[in-house]
């Protein structure tokens, strides 16, 4: 992504407001001469006082302010807690982490216990919903809204029963959301708007947009646009002419599947079906919106599953629907038959705000699914005296140590807010944050327990959210989204054409709208946990002028064509990075296969996961899954545990 998005590069560039109100000219000169702008246009200016996080710009996820006081924890190996000031307040059950893991835990506990019930939680971000957060924006009269990570309910009818009964409590109606939405969410392809592939110059010797003709494979018009060889071409039309062949004729289906899952769907593609490097480029990056990692890294097996071509020949039988309901995925991957996805405009947010409305009703106006889309929520009543539920953001937890003992014992959470340290305590003490820093938190855990939890580590990644004033330029292209394997985002789109209420979504190329744009910082050829800390360092290293300046390249150079101008159509920008986003699933090409298979008790998922005294863990990560339903059911087991106490 890397190419000027300005229409006259070398001649008059359009000076931005920003630029006006600064009294600067910038010089001219390429890609990293574009203009600085931090997306101030795309708001009003905010009442005196306010909260107001998701409508905050620029680096979102793990902001500035989320993350420090967890990393000097973890360069000092532990906090000094003597001049820590006990707050005095005691409650029924505190709660490491806001995230869905975290409400949907005081949901059990408060449902369970009662309204009577006192329960704190405390998470270190300035907005709740952990990785389920809202990109929120105001232009043009119109508020939009897109998701700042975990955007699909997967396969609700799938869901475990405690998810269900969750999502009926906090008011979740999904069929009347897909009802409401049947006709707007075929949109984009009314208006004749498909998939398309972008092809870098960097790594082709040109910059050239080629629309796919075809929902499923590829047509020999498509391929003859494309700048593959000759050799390239034919090989990419192989690959979906239903002549492949058995390339393990001697095996039984079970034997293929054991041999698949042992190789990387790279080594298949090149060495097996002996596809022309150049066709990898489309499938390079297979697996990473489930697993976060390269077709490098991905069991072929996993890439038949997922339904990636190579396979047509080899008569490998129907994975029992059990078998793969089980199976490692992500918030975009291996859909069952029959099964489908329910994507809100913000994504799983709309799950969040309608727990935090269950949890505390004043602070979430409005009472239904409908009217959350647009609710403004009050921060300041999150955290007051009197209600079962407290949420007390902005707050890094550094020590959980149990005090006292018998009847009398309790479990004592410090953490440090604006600088200053804090002591509360809790009858029983849930840990909803990630895997990796409970053994930091919690010293006293035993050994094991420690080496189990820190066994996975979460795979990094990036979702932007760009505002933009219209999008004919992608009606004038004919595309609704783009692939573009080798750029720094490797994804873009039109945002799903759905609505929730008033939180509509356009209906004109005129109208505002938001993109969304994806990045797996990867770095293929290395093992997958290397390649995850390396992506990791990079976002955290990443300045916001580095993404700005390269999306509006990437977008200027893929929507140019089109019209789109990067310098005055972009409104608002919002990169939410996740250093520790998915959770660590097991992977057959690291992982012993029983527990990617099967549910033993050896995965260090199960041994982590495990009650200390009155300290429980609920987490995605304790499932060894990113989905959601796997949030809310280990919330539900740790809340059960806690109840047994």
């Amino acid at each position: 992504m890397a190419n000027s998005g300005d229409k006259e590069l070398g001649m008059h560039r359009h000076i931005s407001r920003r630029d006006f109100i600064n009294g600067v000219a910038l010089p001219l000169g390429g890609a990293m001469l574009l203009p600085t702008w931090t997306g101030v246009l795309a708001q009003p200016s905010p009442p005196a006082n306010s909260y107001y996080p998701p409508t905050e710009l620029g680096l979102r996820g793990s902001h500035a302010g989320s993350f420090e006081v967890g990393h000097q924890l973890r360069d000092l190996r532990g906090w000094d807690l003597s001049s820590a000031s006990d707050s005095g307040e005691e409650y029924d059950l505190v709660i490491v982490g806001g995230g869905i893991s975290g409400l949907a835990a005081a949901y059990f506990f408060i449902d369970q216990a009662g309204r009577d019930a006192k329960v704190l939680i405390l998470d270190n971000h300035d907005d709740f919903g952990g990785h389920a957060k809202r990109n929120e924006f105001q232009y043009g009269g119109r508020m939009m809204a897109l998701n700042g990570g975990t955007l699909n309910i997967e396969s609700p009818e799938r869901y475990n029963a405690p998810s269900k009964a969750l999502l009926d409590a906090i008011g979740v109606d999904l069929d009347r959301f897909l009802s409401d939405n049947a006709e707007s969410r075929s949109l984009y392809r009314r208006m004749g708007l498909g998939s398309s592939y972008f092809f870098d110059q960097e790594t082709w010797g040109e910059d050239r947009l080629v629309k796919r003709d075809t929902a499923r494979g590829y047509s020999t018009e498509f391929a003859a646009r494309t700048p593959l060889s000759a050799k390239a071409q034919a090989d990419l039309l192989r690959l979906y002419s239903g002549s492949l062949p058995d390339y393990r004729p001697g095996l039984s289906s079970d034997q293929k599947k054991q041999w698949l899952a042992k190789i990387s769907y790279t080594d298949f593609m090149l060495n097996t079906v002996g596809i022309d490097p150049q066709v990898m480029w489309f499938f390079q990056n297979s697996g990473a919106g489930s697993f976060v990692v390269g077709a490098d890294a991905l069991p072929a097996l996993f890439a038949w599953q997922s339904g990636n071509p190579g396979f047509g020949g080899m008569n490998l039988e129907a994975t029992p629907e059990g078998m793969l309901a089980d199976l490692p995925g992500g918030h975009h991957g291996r859909q069952l038959p029959g099964a489908g996805t329910v994507h809100f405009p913000d994504g799983n947010a709309t799950l969040t705000r309608l727990l935090v409305r269950w949890l505390i009703p004043a602070a979430v106006p409005g009472g239904t699914q409908e009217d959350v889309g647009t609710a403004r929520i009050d921060y300041n009543l999150l955290d007051r005296k009197n209600q079962a539920a407290r949420i007390r953001l902005n707050s890094t937890v550094v020590n959980v140590q149990h005090l006292g003992s018998g009847s009398n014992r309790q479990v004592q959470v410090s953490y440090v807010n604006d600088g200053q340290t804090y002591k509360v305590r809790g009858k029983a003490c849930v840990m909803a944050c990630w895997n990796t820093v409970i053994p930091y938190l919690v010293p006293e855990l035993p050994a094991h327990q420690k080496e189990a939890l820190a066994f996975g580590v979460k795979a990094p990644l990036v979702y932007t959210s760009v505002a933009i004033r219209n999008w004919t330029s992608f009606v004038n292209l004919g595309i609704s989204r783009v692939t573009t394997p080798t750029m720094f985002h490797s994804r873009l789109a039109l945002d799903e054409a759905v609505s929730l209420g008033d939180l509509r979504h356009a209906e004109s190329p005129e109208e505002p709208i938001v993109l969304s744009l994806t990045r797996y910082p990867v770095a293929p050829g290395l093992p997958r946990k290397e390649q995850y800390r390396i992506g990791r360092n990079d976002l955290l290293n990443t300045s916001f002028d580095t993404f700005e300046r390269s999306l509006r390249d990437q977008l200027g150079r893929i929507l140019g064509a089109g019209g789109f101008d990067p310098a005055t159509d972009i409104v608002g920008i919002a990169v939410n990075r996740w250093p520790h986003g998915y959770s660590y699933t097991y992977n057959s090409l690291y992982d012993p296969m029983e527990w990617v298979f099967t549910s033993t008790e050896e995965r260090p998922c199960v041994i982590g996961r495990q009650p200390y005294g009155q300290i429980t863990i609920a987490n995605a990560d304790a499932a060894a899954s990113p989905h959601t339903d796997a949030a809310i059911l280990e919330a539900h087991r740790a809340v059960q545990e806690v109840l047994s106490l």
